[in-house]
């Protein structure tokens, strides 16, 4: 284990993982903590919070991907930062691994209380061919490259004449009809229109979207009847929909199987899949003396303290899609824990700060407990979906749900800085028209100047003329 580097020599509250959970109990304890003699430390390998609702809208393009992130160091001023990952906790002993995301040596880092807010990871089966040929949505890097995967792909596909190569290149697939499939798939379709728009050289009509979905019905936040509806606005817009199917191998060849009777679906090639059929707890949590539930996730009670089969485990917190919060409404998941979306993970985080600040103190703590709001979808401009619970349940589609979706989303995005951005974005967009400006090579930005700065290679000399054969002497009987 390397030595511990130069930090904050202070009782600690260390929080695993910067994400919403994570973002908001920093903000929320930063400066009673420091006040009381104490220090916030947030470990994550990536220096900002995402906020995941509008990964579809960056990767339609609808929204700069700067203004879908918030910055731990400008918004998180009394908080000690490190930017690595917690590779495991031994909480007997108050003591985190953390290893660098420099790939330097992991070190070891005390503790007072700790915070599991490690979120979740992007959930994947073993299905040949996926892992290298898919791409997810649940990072930013991941919403830009796919906005510019679709862009790239219609503009090769315009100058080739191959007509298999060409249908390739514009067939896109998502897997997993949840809110984040149909919203990617959506807005991917809304930003192919207008870059076909721009490019007289390719039909709309050439253009195939498929979502796959292996359950019988998508978006199991909507009611039936709104879920029926979006299936149909789906296939009004050419998007094809597979329900109770299956991708069974990606190496290739796609090939889809109807899952009722095991039988081939589908078989076709294409140049984009991506994968958005669910998530699955971080896997760090594994690497913990903390109790566990059968997913994976790491047990709480509705006042978000750890507590196993033995009780409470002092001075030990989790809220967010790693932990399994009871859900006291009634209205969760089959297994009486809260759904894992952004709307319960920030307001447990606020909860979540309150109790361990009463907690210090020997206060009364309450229980985290919040009525769904609803759910909200965008489907690209104008179009979208909402089950809005307010005063009854109210249920929305096309233009007035995609204003509801903007309007929740335009406020719940955290920091004020960050609201006025995205929103100047939307503005901007609605004057000026979606940007379908295409980014190269971002994979490779020094390829460019690499190309520059190698010497050309010298031209091959060239090959010295062959030698005339010698001409007989001319004598006067040759004449």
């Amino acid at each position: 284990m390397a030595t511990t580097p130069e930090l904050i020599d202070r009782p600690r509250v260390l929080v695993v993982g910067g994400g919403y959970v994570g973002l908001y109990v920093a903000l929320k304890l930063q400066k009673k903590i420091a006040n009381a003699g104490g220090i916030v430390t947030v470990v994550d390998p990536l220096p900002y919070m995402t906020y995941q609702p509008f990964l579809p809208e960056v990767a339609g393009g609808n929204i700069e991907a700067r203004h879908a992130v918030v910055s731990h160091r400008q918004h998180l001023k009394q908080t000690e930062l490190i930017q690595g990952r917690v590779t495991g906790i031994d909480h007997q002993n108050r003591t985190a691994v953390v290893a660098p995301a420099d790939g330097g040596d992991p070190f070891e880092i005390p503790y007072f209380d700790v915070v599991v807010a490690a979120g979740a990871i992007t959930r994947t089966f073993p299905i040949k061919g996926l892992a290298d040929e898919g791409i997810g949505l649940k990072t930013i890097e991941e919403a830009v490259a796919l906005r510019n995967k679709v862009l790239e792909r219609i503009e090769v596909a315009s100058t080739m004449t191959d007509a298999a190569e060409r249908a390739k290149a514009l067939t896109f697939v998502v897997v997993g009809g949840g809110f984040a499939g149909i919203e990617c798939i959506t807005e991917m379709e809304d930003l192919a229109r207008a870059a076909v728009k721009n490019n007289s050289r390719i039909r709309q009509e050439e253009v195939r979207f498929v979502l796959v979905e292996a359950m019988g019905r998508i978006m199991p936040e909507v009611t039936a009847t709104q879920a029926e509806w979006v299936v149909g606005h789906l296939r009004s817009r050419g998007i094809e929909v597979l329900l109770n199917t299956s991708l069974d191998n990606a190496e290739g060849t796609l090939k889809l199987i109807n899952l009722p009777d095991k039988t081939p679906a589908q078989e076709f090639e294409a140049d984009t899949l991506v994968w958005t059929a669910g998530v699955q707890a971080n896997p760090m949590i594994r690497s913990t003396d903390f109790p566990l539930e059968p997913r994976g996730r790491v047990r709480v009670l509705p006042d978000l303290r750890i507590a196993g089969d033995e009780g409470i485990i002092d001075n030990a917190w989790a809220a967010g899609d790693i932990a399994a919060v009871p859900d006291l409404t009634g209205s969760g998941l089959p297994d009486g824990t809260c759904v894992p979306n952004a709307q319960h993970a920030l307001r447990q985080a606020k909860r979540l700060a309150k109790n361990l600040w009463a907690s210090r103190w020997d206060k009364p703590m309450s229980d985290y407990k919040h009525k769904n709001l609803g759910a909200v979808a965008g489907f690209g401009e104008w179009k979208g979906v909402a089950n809005i619970n307010i005063l009854g349940r109210i249920g929305l589609k096309g233009g007035l749900a995609w204003l509801a979706h903007r309007g929740y989303h335009g406020l719940a995005i955290p920091t004020g800085e960050r609201k006025v951005r995205v929103i100047f974005n939307w503005l901007l967009g609605m004057i000026m028209g979606r940007d379908t400006t295409q980014l190269l090579d971002l994979d490779n930005p020094r390829g460019a100047f690499v190309a520059a700065a190698t010497p050309a290679p010298k031209p091959a000399a060239a090959p010295a003329p062959a030698a005339e054969p010698a001409k007989a002497p001319v004598t006067a009987d040759a004449k």
